[in-house]
């Protein structure tokens, strides 16, 4: 794909900015959030808070690895055996992964950020090998699925060091701000164009720190060219309470008034926060 082009059912989208009230986050945050895109908390999480996530999400990823080899070519859509794999959920199967995405932390971030009325709209743990050559395509989180409203916010929690070498993520500020654009499927996921339009910008960020971005933030990670780190990510995702996802692609000129399926599944798009406060069992 060349000059990015906007998604027809994002024609009548306007960025909305954060005026407050804050709980925690500072105002040069917000301002970057709003300007740029998305901003960076170093040293969130400490060793020992990750020790035990981590080994639920370990646990989780020899069996999808597994699953993958039994698939043709070792692959399931943008899922590759021994090079990269998505695992999903995670907060079904670890009280450990549900507990964390409902820290203190995150319910501050996502009440400044969206609002006081809040959902977990995804969580995966991506683990990237070392060797894996291949790029992960220029893409926004609401290329994949479209959600409404399409304001919705990504923490990517670097488990493991994620520099140049091992596949930091790479965002290209600014672009956020004209929501979503129309992506195109290649083998290695959707993808919203080859090169950016303007100079995007290294993420390197240690264990334990989170990049904040928007869902309309244009962004990829690089190749693990190290010999042997994993690249370990947990990617946790949340949405206003009353989201939609879309169905129908804006590929081929889509309108969105395709159904509407609300994101509310129980096991795993629970309420964080409702009122301003946190939600009970969640």
């Amino acid at each position: 794909m060349g000059t990015p082009v906007a998604d027809p059912r994002s024609r009548d989208f306007v960025w909305t900015d954060h005026t407050g009230p804050r709980r925690r986050l500072s105002s040069e945050q917000v301002r970057a959030y709003d300007e740029q895109g998305f901003f960076v908390i170093e040293q969130a999480f400490d060793p020992d808070t990750l020790a035990g996530l981590i080994e639920d999400l370990d646990r989780a990823k020899v069996q999808v690895d597994a699953f993958l080899r039994k698939r043709p070519g070792g692959r399931l859509f943008i899922a590759r055996a021994d090079e990269i794999t998505f695992t999903t959920h995670l907060v079904t199967r670890s009280e450990r992964a549900r507990a964390f995405i409902c820290n203190a932390l995150f319910r501050d971030i996502v009440h400044d950020l969206i609002g006081p009325d809040v959902r977990l709209y995804w969580d995966q743990a991506v683990y990237k090998k070392p060797g894996t050559e291949a790029p992960f395509p220029w893409h926004q989180d609401n290329g994949y699925t479209f959600i409404e409203p399409q304001q919705y916010l990504t923490c990517w929690v670097a488990l493991t060091d994620a520099d140049l070498d091992t596949g930091c993520p790479w965002v290209v500020p600014g672009l956020h701000r004209g929501g979503t654009l129309r992506h195109a499927l290649t083998e290695l996921g959707w993808q919203c164009f080859d090169e950016p339009p303007r100079e995007p910008v290294a993420v390197p960020v240690r264990a334990g720190g989170v990049v904040v971005f928007s869902s309309l933030t244009p962004h990829k990670t690089g190749p693990n060219r190290s010999r042997d780190h994993v690249r370990k990510a947990y990617i946790v995702q949340y949405a206003p309470d009353g989201a939609e996802a879309v169905e129908g692609r804006g590929v081929e000129g889509g309108d969105g008034t395709g159904r509407r399926t609300p994101c509310t599944a129980p096991d795993r798009q629970y309420p964080v926060l409702r009122g301003g406060r946190p939600v009970a069992g969640s």
